[in-house]
């Protein structure tokens, strides 16, 4: 039987059978002057009446809750779906389906077989329980369900579909990928959290205990305010500060196809530059630095992630989901006028080059300490990337879809730059 019918059509291939056999019975015992056969289709006939009837009594009991784990996945990473729903039926049912409308930014099996439930007349409503997994496929926040549950009455003769509750908002927030770490020579201002030495007193007693945390040495362990507050306590002897860089994400229109502007995941290059921008943006917070992310027209796109704190750049990265590109500004820049000026590591991610975009980037090597430049573009612009590596800059390129990681260590792997 075709889907389309099988929609529509109240009946199991039991209760069809039944249907049928009721159907020959009535036939049969007219003509045939049998009046066992006409009770016994009289009774196929009550039977079905009396499961369609028990079947209209079953109705959803509260809302549908979806619990997804992680809350924001990203794409080609898997997440976990739990659905609870509860249903109320007058009569016990029978074993059914459940199905979770997916939409296209996710992928999966979200249909099963569903238990059957025994008679809520009590009061005490049934809950149906089910987990699947999906994968992320593309960026945006899309709508997961309704709910939808195929339930039969005991006997199996006819099933009924419920849609239940209402659908779900999914974030998907775009790829991080893991890059290589920071190169680490002499002269080269990347690297782990800096500090500067500052003397308390004289003596273990005499200095400023803070709570453990991770990555912290275990020489560093202040055992007599541990053994005072019960919990692991390590010696303050250096004031901590995190040395800023800045990501710049070109969004203009004009280096993007114009799918970029209409809905995420529409332009696979745009896809993969955000990839991008919330890879190094998780790299360098990994290393220490607080992160300032800002548009090529200067606009800060989310506030800044402080040096260290993973969690909150995976969060950073939740907050571009939805990202599109933008009109072109009258400047027509590839970095902000600012950037100039910036000492730290730079990192640039943008799409096509212009003619005129050589220019506005040298005075932004000439400053900064690391300045880093991921080109997402499918035409060969090698001999541009090549004169902005003879200015300074560390400068890849990557395919749409490419890998990001591959064009990273590219990078990190060009000569080193200089200060001033």
């Amino acid at each position: 039987m075709r889907p389309a019918v099988r929609r529509w059509w109240p009946f199991t291939v039991r209760g069809t059978g039944a249907v049928l056999l009721a159907v020959a019975s009535f036939v049969i015992a007219q003509r045939a002057g049998i009046p066992e056969l006409l009770y016994f289709a009289s009774l196929l006939a009550a039977l079905l009446a009396a499961s369609g009837i028990a079947l209209l009594l079953t109705r959803g009991a509260g809302s549908v809750t979806r619990t997804i784990t992680p809350e924001v996945p990203e794409v080609g990473a898997r997440a976990s779906v739990l659905v609870r729903a509860g249903l109320q039926s007058a009569l016990p049912t029978g074993p059914g389906r459940w199905r979770d409308a997916l939409p296209s930014g996710l992928s999966g099996r979200a249909e099963g077989a569903s238990p059957g439930l025994s008679s809520t007349l009590a009061g005490a409503g049934g809950t149906i329980e089910v987990r699947y997994e999906v994968v992320g496929t593309s960026r945006g926040i899309h709508s997961l369900g309704p709910f939808e549950v195929t339930t039969t009455d005991p006997f199996g003769l006819v099933r009924r579909r419920l849609a239940l509750g209402r659908p779900t908002a999914v974030t998907v927030g775009p790829a991080v990928v893991d890059l290589a770490p920071l190169p680490t020579a002499s002269g080269e201002a990347g690297g782990s959290r800096q500090t500067t030495t500052m003397q308390l007193g004289q003596g273990a007693d005499n200095l400023v205990a803070r709570p453990y945390a991770p990555g912290d040495s275990m020489r560093r362990i202040h055992w007599r305010a541990t053994a005072h507050r019960d919990t692991l306590m390590v010696r303050q002897e250096e004031q901590e500060s995190s040395p800023a860089a800045t990501v710049v994400f070109d969004r203009a229109l004009s280096r993007w196809s114009p799918l970029a502007a209409h809905a995420p995941g529409a332009d696979a290059a745009f896809e993969t530059a955000v990839s991008a921008c919330v890879s190094v943006i998780a790299r360098l917070v990994h290393e220490g630095y607080t992160v300032d992310v800002v548009d090529s027209d200067g606009a800060l796109l989310t506030d800044p992630v402080e040096g260290g704190d993973d969690i909150d750049a995976r969060r950073t990265a939740a907050g571009f989901a939805s990202l599109r590109a933008r009109s072109d500004d009258p400047s027509h820049r590839i970095v902000p006028a600012s950037a100039g000026a910036l000492l730290g590591p730079v990192v640039v991610v943008t799409g096509r080059l212009g003619a005129d975009d050589r220019a506005s980037l040298g005075t932004v090597a000439r400053h900064s300490a690391m300045p880093v430049l991921i080109v997402v573009a499918d035409e060969g612009i090698d001999a541009d990337l090549d004169g902005l590596r003879a200015g300074g800059w560390r400068a890849a390129l990557v395919r749409s879809g490419g890998e990001v990681a591959a064009a990273w260590d590219d990078a990190m792997e060009q000569g080193y730059s200089r200060v001033g």
